[in-house]
């Protein structure tokens, strides 16, 4: 999945020690909450000799995982997402849609209604705790023992629109459309229902045009960075830099920092 997930290439990778690439395989059974027990462990061991360590994210919540920590909610029977995943595949999203707001109206509200495993998620702590969902939310966590120091970097939207749609055509002239096809027998992996997997499957299932199924990679990358626009510019610790600035700005402003 090289292509597809933007992995470091062989230079990049050499360039500098990095950590959680190529890590997993698609079958593993991994969500933030391994995530941030393991990136924790690593960044322990990393600080035994080194004093500063980079986070490059991201989805904003794996980010959060680390700098700020998770919600922690109570372990409840597998069975109960079994069940929910085949009521899924069975009668579609509008039915776990429905019972969400009659067991919790807040996270109803709250939630991203149209991404069903959030839903599920949501679901299966209201059925196993007989609680909602929400009441576990926003509850003190445990403090970091290191210091974070956040640094974005902003463009005009039609910029980012612009590298994206570019970034697409890229990533299938180097060979997406093949990397795809290896995987076609893992289809049905949560790991692949992800952006630049699945509207190919549906191409190579006949269901869409490959022209229309590029153009749909174009538009679900560009609603997953409008996403991460928002949750980014919510976190009031962050210090913006425009994407044009000279590196050397960056690293004195982060020196400064440090100090």
């Amino acid at each position: 999945m090289q292509i597809g997930t933007a992995a470091p290439n062989k230079e990049e990778l050499a360039a500098a020690p990095h950590h959680f690439v190529h890590n997993k395989f698609i079958t593993d059974d991994y969500n933030v909450g391994a995530f941030e027990k393991e990136a924790l462990e690593k960044i322990t061991q990393l600080h035994k000799t080194k004093n500063v360590i980079v986070l490059v994210g991201g989805s904003g919540l794996y980010v959060n995982a680390v700098t700020k920590g998770l919600d922690h909610f109570p372990e409840v029977d597998k069975s109960i997402r079994e069940k929910l995943n085949k009521q899924l595949e069975s009668e579609g999203l509008t039915p776990l849609q429905e019972q969400l707001f009659k067991l919790d109206p807040e996270t109803h509200k709250t939630i991203a209604l149209k991404n069903p495993h959030r839903v599920i998620r949501a679901l299966e702590i209201c059925i196993g705790t007989g609680l909602p969902y929400s009441s576990f939310l926003n509850k003190e966590k445990n403090k970091r023992h290191f210091k974070t120091i956040s640094i974005g970097l902003t463009a005009d939207r039609e910029i980012i629109y612009n590298r994206i749609n570019q970034r697409v055509d890229i990533m299938i002239k180097e060979g997406l459309l093949e990397e795809v096809k290896q995987l076609t027998n893992h289809q049905h992996l949560n790991s692949l229902n992800t952006v630049g997997y699945k509207e190919l499957f549906n191409y190579l299932n006949g269901e869409w045009a490959l022209d229309f199924a590029i153009s749909e990679i174009k538009k679900n990358s560009r609603r997953f960075a409008k996403r991460q626009l928002t949750w980014f510019k919510k976190q009031e610790d962050t210090i913006w830099f425009d994407y044009n600035s000279n590196i050397t700005e960056i690293v004195k402003n982060l020196e400064k920092q440090l100090l």
